[in-house]
């Protein structure tokens, strides 16, 4: 997943590339080969090269490679690249640090800004990278930091001089900007299951715990205050017991009539909008699974689909589910909202699939609600209600654990990487993973069904 996500930086990196064309790349053929880049980068601009890719400097041991450097009369523009759609603080530190070992090699910088993604951007025939791309100048930030950029630089370095680890504990640091890269290494001492599991939203509330010496959820004294749902969680790990509550599913299940659909939907989000109609990081539906059940006593029956790599997904996607689904009966997902999201976007984008989404709307059924609501929890679901934590708790015998895609996110990364795959066998092997996952998740469905209506009777 992570390297899925610097796969996507370089992409978006060498499109905008072509915003500055025929510039000289100056990359390292390996990343102990920056001496190199660092003089060749200086060769270059002594040369008088105007557009210089990935140029190298460095200045108080600190190296950076600038992403496109522009000579402008006598004086340079520096452009850094993010796949992002908006601006950081985290953005406005990295062009800061390399305004101050850019500056300090002699180069008359005339402004220095972030290429970023822009997201209302919808594609209609070929990219249009002016209107893909927006530049924004952090010239005015860049300059305003250098006294911070320089003392910090100075911080790191006494850091690195030392002999030892700094003696750090643990603590919201960890994940701010992003997740560290040693969190398996620090972390070590708190335990699978721990008081940073619970189903808090602010991370900041599982330190205060922590803070205070509490790690093991059974250590939470009695007296803690916490939500009502966090609560049921801390309470059912402590004593083991589930929580049930057979009249509320009842009711819910009394809305439950044959034929049944079972539905699920795979999507992944290109950072470059690949299709007509669609923009930045658009949630691009390209697989379903199906399962049917006429009545009670009938056979399940199976179909799914998986688009090809060859055309907009969503035409096929949606062709294919609405006569799957031409027959009677409701639609039972998990977690509706992203279901009916992806439909309404279909009829939003094609007007002719309208009609034909908007009956399979009607008939959705979230069978997420029972577990959402906590009137079914056991202590194995961990505080989640996702079908990942439900299923096994439920029922065990079923797993995604021996699957090669085991999860929407890796299904969403391997459909992506088929857009460029040239391995015939890779292709039919990644197809068949994707089929497998997702089959499972709507016979989960079915038998996390048929563990409730069990439960009631």
């Amino acid at each position: 997943m992570q390297q899925s996500v610097f796969n996507r930086g370089h992409k978006v990196g060498a499109l905008a590339q072509t915003l500055f064309a025929n510039g000289v790349d100056a990359s390292p053929s390996s990343p102990r080969a920056y001496a190199k880049a660092i003089e060749f980068t200086r060769e270059q601009i002594e040369e008088g090269a105007e557009i210089i890719y990935e140029a190298a400097f460095i200045y108080n041991d600190v190296l950076i490679y600038a992403d496109i450097l522009v000579k402008n009369g006598s004086r340079w523009k520096v452009y850094e690249v993010k796949s992002s759609t908006s601006i950081s603080e985290t953005n406005i530190i990295d062009v800061s640090v390399q305004y101050y070992v850019i500056s300090n090699n002699g180069l008359d910088i005339e402004d220095i800004s972030i290429i970023h993604i822009n997201n209302e951007y919808i594609r209609f025939g070929d990219l249009d990278l002016q209107k893909l791309f927006r530049i924004e100048s952090l010239l005015p930030d860049a300059v305003d930091k250098q006294l911070w950029v320089d003392e910090e630089v100075e911080r790191l370095k006494g850091v690195i001089s030392h002999g030892s680890i700094p003696q750090i504990d643990i603590g919201l640091h960890c994940n701010d900007p992003y997740s560290c890269s040693f969190i398996g290494h620090c972390w070590r001492h708190i335990p699978d299951y721990s008081v940073f599991d619970i189903s808090w939203k602010h991370l900041d509330k599982k330190f205060d715990l922590y803070d205070s010496g509490i790690v093991k959820i059974e250590d939470i004294p009695d007296d803690y205050v916490l939500p009502n749902r966090e609560q049921i969680q801390v309470d059912c790990h402590k004593s083991g017991e589930e929580i049930l509550d057979k009249e509320a599913i009842k009711e819910f299940l009394s809305e439950f009539t044959h034929p049944l659909y079972f539905l699920d939907f795979e999507s992944f989000q290109p950072a470059v909008p690949l299709y007509n109609n669609s923009k930045p990081y658009q949630q691009i539906v390209f697989q379903y699974s199906l399962h049917y059940q006429k009545s009670k006593r009938s056979e399940l029956e199976h179909k799914e689909f998986l688009a090809e790599t060859d055309s907009d997904p969503r035409i096929s996607f949606i062709e294919n589910l609405i006569k799957d689904t031409k027959s009677k009966g409701q639609i039972i997902v998990f977690n509706k909202a992203f279901e009916i999201t992806r439909l309404k976007e279909i009829a939003g984008d094609f007007a002719k699939y309208e009609r034909g989404v908007y009956s399979i709307i009607e008939r959705v059924v979230d069978l997420m609600i029972p577990f959402q609501k906590k009137w079914y929890y056991t202590p194995e679901m961990h505080g989640s209600y996702s079908i990942k934590k439900v299923l096994p708790a439920l029922v065990p015998e079923l797993s995604y654990s021996g699957l090669n895609i085991a999860d929407g996110g890796s299904a969403s990364v391997a459909f992506g990487q088929l857009l460029e795959e040239g391995d015939m066998f890779k292709i039919e092997e990644t197809r068949k993973s994707l089929l497998e996952y997702c089959k499972l998740d709507t016979l989960a469905m079915v038998e996390i069904l048929n563990k409730l209506k069990d439960i009631i009777k």
